[in-house]
């Protein structure tokens, strides 16, 4: 910041120095000069604006969540793992996202090393077709406690074909032709479709995109994530 500084007081010098008026041309050569001598003044000024990008980003998504903050953490339609944890972490995925599939063993392993993290599953299919009977059928095994077991299985297959799901369903010990039934009920429709409602409010365009506290942090970035739970965790 220092230097950037120093060069904003050079070029005001070589511009205004002694009232002198100087055409554009010359003003551009002198700040090109300048430049050229100090190239990391345009690295500084890149790095300001991206810390001010991401600042403006943080204040951003602190006020969408507020208001929202019952819908993203106390939706009793939603799957919670750790639901006595005192941090609570919402994470929105797509079975069919290849970034949620590298995600899921590490959110497995982070509810399972931390009983105080307090995890929401919102389903948000974004992919359509297996995805959103995906979603539906595991919200359907939520309604018979089998949730988490369907979830693992899902993203257990390299591609999640209609063959691959039922397969999948059949080693959770549920019945497909049951369960795609139950998936139908008009509830369930109305749980994703406020799920969907409630992203495009958050300005949430992709998965996973995980929410904890008033940090949104999208993609599979289980580092930033587990650094906003250890900060919550001191406050």
């Amino acid at each position: 910041m220092k230097s950037m500084i120093l060069a904003l007081f050079a070029i005001g010098a070589l511009t205004l120095g002694g009232c002198e008026r100087v055409s554009e041309e010359v003003f551009g050569a002198r700040v090109r000069a300048y430049i050229l001598e100090h190239p990391e003044v345009i690295e500084e000024a890149a790095l300001r604006l991206e810390e001010k990008k991401a600042n403006a980003d943080r204040r951003a998504a602190a006020a969408a969540i507020g208001p929202r903050r019952a819908s993203i953490e106390r939706d009793r339609r939603d799957y919670v793992a750790n639901p006595n944890g005192k941090i609570t972490v919402t994470e929105f995925f797509d079975y069919r996202c290849g970034y949620c599939k590298q995600a899921a063993p590490e959110v497995i392993r982070l509810i399972a090393e931390n009983p105080d993290v307090r995890f929401v599953f919102k389903e948000l299919p974004i992919f359509g077709g297996i995805s959103d009977e995906a979603a539906a059928i595991t919200l359907a095994a939520h309604k018979q406690g089998r949730y988490m077991s369907l979830y693992q299985a899902f993203f257990t297959p390299n591609n999640l074909t209609p063959e691959a799901m039922e397969m999948a369903i059949l080693q959770s010990g549920l019945n497909p032709a049951s369960l795609k039934a139950a998936s139908k009920d008009s509830a369930i429709t109305q749980h994703l479709a406020d799920n969907q409602r409630l992203a495009k409010e958050l300005r949430i365009d992709g998965t996973p995109t995980f929410i904890v506290g008033d940090a949104l942090i999208a993609g599979a970035d289980m580092e930033a994530l587990k650094a906003e739970i250890a900060k919550l965790r001191k406050s």
